[in-house]
């Protein structure tokens, strides 16, 4: 699969490293953004006060699968939305989920060492269901989805 990871920080970064060890093709962008065109999925790791920043640096990411990594701490959603994925499907039109917002980062690397897969939650659009549990299982995770999305997108706690 081609993955474009939208920050590299711990949680973008550490996702790409296993990702790549799964045998994916990822690229790597930083704040600056770029073109995600060639990508089959999109994960957006930024903070979560400067998502309609970061967007506004990609090009390509029209009807994109996108996973919204992000956390709001402190900062609300952007205006007339009631999270972030819910905007990031606004700016996409294309299936959308929430995933890798809840787990540590740091512990990424221990994942192989676990005696049993810990579970990673996930909630979001039913046509991104195969791509993010296959990004999940790569990662080291048990998907498990906190449900699906009818509306613009999930309106959750993980949604926040």
């Amino acid at each position: 699969m081609r993955i474009t990871v939208f920050g590299k920080g711990n949680v973008g970064g550490g996702l790409a490293d296993l990702w790549e060890r799964a045998g994916h093709q990822v690229a790597r962008l930083g704040r600056d953004g770029g073109d995600v065109s060639d990508a089959d999925v999109v994960l957006v790791a930024v903070p979560g006060g400067s998502i309609a920043e970061a967007l506004d640096g990609l090009t390509g990411l029209e009807g994109k699968t996108v996973i919204d990594a992000t956390n709001r701490i402190g900062v609300g959603a952007p205006d007339g939305f009631a999270s972030n994925a819910e905007f990031v499907k606004s700016r996409t039109g294309g299936p959308t989920a929430k995933s890798f917002n809840v787990n540590f980062a740091s512990l990424y690397g221990r994942l192989g060492d676990a005696r049993v897969k810990p579970s990673n939650l996930w909630c979001g659009d039913d046509e991104a269901r195969e791509v993010v549990e296959q990004l999940n299982r790569d990662a080291g995770y048990d998907p498990c989805t906190r449900g699906r999305s009818r509306m613009p997108l999930v309106r959750s706690r993980l949604s926040t």
